[in-house]
């Protein structure tokens, strides 16, 4: 009897033992803090401008989207609309890289590093009917910016998530802002949450509905005529 009492509390003390160890382990381990990649200030190179050489001039200031509640809408004119977290748009579609300049009307310009997806990679994902011939982004802030869908398909338009190897932060757009080359900065829609397929040709954004050029050409004057 004796025997099989010392038998029963090793078998109950060993687990407790090992457990307790594991414990101790992990309260002496040093703790990991997942730190932002460093902003890289020349690519290939070509000098970059730095992620602070932004003007702060959006609708309503920075906008702060939470990760984990995020979700880009994609609807209208398409196959069924979707809800896509942040993790599903990055890890689901291959990342690119490219140098653009965004030249802002007030006359600043900035040259970055851009990386994230095509903007067409991710419209080939849904079934579009032949009579969509428009593609409006609107953001967490209230603004919207339409192009013709052609743009999308025939250039390489990037959705990015990084600029200059970090992060995009709240200030410049998180979690995605658009790369929109060739046009002046107020195309370039920051803090996107929905894409809608459209087959209304006139339809205008924030600034465009107010005197702007709807096609926002840098070759043209930003003004409608």
């Amino acid at each position: 009897m004796k025997n099989n009492r010392l038998k029963l509390l090793v078998f109950v003390l060993i687990p407790i033992l090992v457990l307790l160890g594991f414990w101790l382990v992990k309260q002496r381990a040093p703790k990991i803090k997942n730190l932002d990649a460093v902003e890289v200030q020349s690519y290939q190179g070509k000098d970059l401008s730095s992620i602070n050489d932004f003007r702060e001039n959006s609708i309503k200031g920075p906008q702060y989207v939470d990760r984990a509640s995020y979700r880009l809408n994609i609807k209208g004119l398409t196959d069924g609309e979707k809800n896509l977290t942040y993790d599903e748009v990055v890890r689901n579609h291959s990342a690119y890289q490219k140098v653009v300049t965004l030249n802002c009307v007030e006359g600043w310009s900035v040259t970055i590093l851009w990386e994230g997806l095509l903007v067409r990679d991710l419209v080939d994902t849904s079934k579009i009917p032949t009579d969509a011939n428009t593609i409006i982004f609107r953001a967490a802030d209230g603004y919207s910016t339409s192009f013709p869908l052609d743009y999308i398909l025939q250039k390489d338009i990037l959705m990015a998530y990084k600029m200059n190897g970090a992060t995009l932060p709240p200030e410049r757009g998180f979690p995605f802002q658009l790369v929109a080359e060739d046009k002046y900065g107020y195309k370039w829609i920051k803090w996107i949450t929905e894409i809608e397929f459209s087959n209304d040709s006139n339809y205008r954004g924030y600034w465009e509905s107010r005197g702007y050029s709807n096609s926002g050409d840098l070759k043209d004057n930003f003004l409608e005529k």
